[in-house]
């Protein structure tokens, strides 16, 4: 079997086993991994810019929110179906994107980190400045009825459960496609040696800028389907908390790895929620279990089986 074919095979074979889950879990199992893989969905989108472009983005809340409050304002306020609700929130966030990207990509290094972040505050603040039509920290809920696509109620959790089974696959298939054609190598050049892929003719500029334009896509998109599916819009997920979570969700998984993001978001989100059940400050647990994944696995439990076993993983 070829490489490729083994990279297929593998990536298939997981969502093969994602589909059968939805048969076999039960319900609280079924509805945390339908939360998971739309988180899942917004790690890979991260993933891109850092892990395969080498752009370490604090501002990545910024994307998540821009599709979530577009798809959710354009129920709230103009009363869109979930259809062109999803599209205005992708086109929101293909832009604010864009525009970010454009700016904070002059920098590099710290001083990118820091631009990011200062432009996903700015965005937070603007939920909270635009409270009555954001309705600010309270948010808003999207009535059961808002939630049907296509004549299928999203707030189903059979239904719910294969939308974002539907969206992880699409981001993951994406992803794949992206880093084995010519311009995802360029991108890991990029990632790798960001000088001698100036040297050798690439526009550096315009390649990271339409890398971070894919990423804030596919974070856009995730942001936008979680409102939906979950129907719920607010501020919270604006915070720098956003812009965190899929940062240790990358690092965990392993950066510049095509399942790292799943497996970073599912583990992350299980050792909280086991460690909760066992003390109120089941964070200090996660804080310990972090530290030893760091010193131990470096490159992260998907990064270290590359390392270790499969070294054709991408």
């Amino acid at each position: 079997m070829t490489v490729t074919a083994r990279i297929w095979a593998l990536h298939l074979g997981v969502l093969g086993l994602l589909f059968a889950l939805q048969f076999i879990l039960p319900a609280y199992h079924h509805g945390n991994l339908a939360r998971i893989m739309v988180l899942a969905s917004y790690a890979i989108g991260f993933n891109i810019a850092f892990g395969y472009t080498g752009l370490l983005s604090l501002g990545h809340a910024l994307f998540f929110a821009a599709g979530m409050y577009g798809m959710g304002l354009a129920i709230h306020l103009f009363d869109a179906t979930p259809a062109p609700a999803l599209i205005a929130g992708l086109v929101v966030g293909i832009i604010v994107t864009g525009v970010v990207g454009f700016l904070a990509l002059r920098t590099a290094g710290v001083a990118f980190m820091i631009v990011t972040l200062m432009f996903a505050q700015a965005g937070y603040l603007t939920v909270l400045y635009f409270g009555k039509y954001t309705r600010g920290d309270e948010g808003f809920v999207i009535q059961q009825a808002e939630r049907v696509l296509w004549g299928i109620d999203l707030s189903n959790p059979t239904n719910r459960y294969f939308a974002a089974f539907i969206l992880f696959s699409f981001c993951l298939i994406f992803t794949l496609k992206l880093v084995q054609s010519p311009f995802g190598k360029t991108l890991i050049a990029i990632r790798e040696n960001e000088e001698r892929a100036r040297m050798l003719g690439y526009d550096v500029f315009a390649r990271k800028l339409v890398a971070l334009i894919m990423s804030g896509a596919l974070s856009a998109l995730a942001g936008a389907s979680y409102g939906l599916l979950f129907g719920y819009v607010g501020a919270s997920f604006a915070t720098v908390q956003y812009s965190i979570f899929p940062l240790l969700w990358v690092l965990l998984g392993g950066a510049g790895t095509l399942l790292g993001p799943l497996v970073g978001t599912l583990f992350m989100f299980y050792l909280i929620d086991l460690s909760s059940g066992i003390t109120s400050a089941y964070m200090l647990i996660a804080g310990v279990v972090l530290v030893l994944l760091t010193l131990f696995a470096p490159q992260g439990l998907v990064g270290e089986i590359r390392a270790r076993i499969w070294r054709w993983l991408p």
